[in-house]
């Protein structure tokens, strides 16, 4: 059992799966059909208003097949639960959107939102309904492929590239020097205590309790931490323990593994300046929140490994660590831990994914950061570990200012991968709340 599990206990209700409305079929969200509106294709100029096709070159635009649709006013464009081969963007008019829930939302062509997919995977997570006459451009879902190709391409690619920036910070002496860094394999990388990486390593091949506890007593102050967590609320039995091959027999070697490599992995969250000890503090915090997010949403809602999908959470923003290190050395002063803020996204990838293939962590990890708020990622067929990590992402954003100008959860490729299709608002409101007590209880025990 992962030593996170016991920290809230899993929900033992499901929440109903949405129904399944095929075209044609006799749902009342079944679609209307369609008229062909016959009209010269949008050219690549055109298309590349909309996200993620903004990303894709124009050989790349020319060649993917298009057509545009028309609805009255009152139709159906598609079902909750309709399987779809295509992605839907509008063009005119104005439609409402019903996912499972109480609450619907309107999108108004123009719109910020008008730029994003009204669905992006193989199910539709919503009913659209046309408010107005609408005109709707309709693209083969082998745009996700397109994009999830392109996306993966740049996240294979671990040799130092020239990062591109937004125009002022590009144009900044310490962005410029912190690209020159990265370019130049100059920049202070963080690595692992030898105890989590030691224990990595042994556990990729069949090792027992002795085993595992031969390797973590080279480290007194993680023996003294496990013991403590042994005896904690979490495990305890009433029977104290006092060795290291006791407590990992009752934490169990995954989540003795998870708990070193957690404890390993705040270590490297850590700085002497106090403005930039702070904000690695916060990205520690929030690295928290997001892996308590991905345990909740894996363990309620796939079959993806929980201890898996914590450790995907608590690695996404890793990128942030040689920064902050960076601008600790720059000379007369770097940037606010707030400007280092908004460079983040931009380095997020590249630098996170440098930093994982450094510590020996698998492609499958590797990638989670590059991936991690790439919201139209289609990892396939079948839910992964990063999808649940962009979910969660997702959901670390609901109730903040950052919220605005991002996809429903319910238009997005992992949404439509879930087991149950449970995200509904009290759902999600539910996962919050058990990722915050997660959070609160790992806080203390990894103080």
């Amino acid at each position: 059992m992962n030593w996170f599990t016991k920290l809230f206990e899993k929900s033992a209700e499901a929440q109903p799966q949405p129904g399944s409305a095929e075209r044609g079929s006799d749902s009342a969200d079944t679609a209307t059909q369609a008229v062909l509106l016959q009209r010269q294709a949008l050219s690549p100029a055109q298309l590349k208003k909309f996200a993620p096709l903004r990303d894709l070159d124009d050989a790349s635009l020319t060649a993917l097949p298009q057509q545009t649709l028309g609805y009255g006013k009152g139709a159906t464009v598609f079902g909750l639960g309709q399987r779809s081969d295509s992605v839907f963007y509008l063009l005119s008019g104005e439609i409402s959107m019903q996912p499972d829930s109480d609450s619907s939302y309107r999108i108004e062509a123009g719109s910020a939102l008008a730029n994003l997919p009204l669905n992006s995977g193989n199910r539709c997570g919503a009913t659209a309904l046309a408010l107005s006459d609408v005109m709707i451009l309709e693209i083969p879902i082998a745009l996700n492929r397109l994009w999830t190709d392109k996306s993966r391409e740049s996240a294979s690619c671990v040799e130092l590239v020239d990062i591109q920036l937004p125009g002022p910070l590009n144009n900044s002496r310490f962005f410029t020097s912190f690209a020159r860094a990265y370019r130049e394999n100059k920049l202070k990388l963080p690595s692992l205590p030898d105890v989590a990486l030691k224990l990595k390593e042994a556990m990729q091949q069949e090792i027992g309790v002795h085993q595992a506890a031969e390797i973590i007593q080279l480290d007194p102050p993680m023996v003294a931490k496990l013991i403590q967590v042994a005896n904690s609320a979490l495990y305890s039995t009433g029977t104290p323990i006092n060795n290291c091959r006791d407590a990992v027999a009752r934490i169990g070697l995954n989540a003795t593994r998870n708990l070193v490599l957690s404890v390993g992995l705040k270590q490297l969250f850590s700085c002497t300046d106090p403005e930039l000890m702070k904000g690695m503090h916060s990205l520690w915090k929030n690295s928290l929140y997001i892996s308590s997010l991905s345990f909740v949403l894996a363990q309620e809602c796939s079959r993806i490994s929980p201890d898996d999908a914590l450790l995907g959470g608590l690695i996404a923003d890793i990128g942030a660590i040689p920064l902050l290190h960076f601008a600790e050395q720059f000379p007369d002063g770097g940037p606010s831990f707030s400007e280092l803020q908004d460079l983040l996204p931009h380095l997020r990838g590249p630098v996170g994914g440098l930093v994982l293939h450094t510590l020996g962590f698998p492609e499958h990890i590797g990638n989670i950061p590059h991936h991690a708020e790439n919201w139209l990622y289609d990892s396939g067929a079948e839910l992964t570990v990063t999808d649940i990590v962009i979910l969660a992402k997702l959901h670390s954003y609901f109730g903040s200012g950052k919220a605005r100008g991002l996809p429903y959860i319910n238009s997005i490729p992992a949404y439509s991968k879930l087991s149950h299709g449970k995200l509904n608002p009290d759902f999600s409101l539910m996962v919050l709340h058990k990722a915050q007590a997660r959070v609160n209880a790992a806080m203390h025990l990894l103080s």
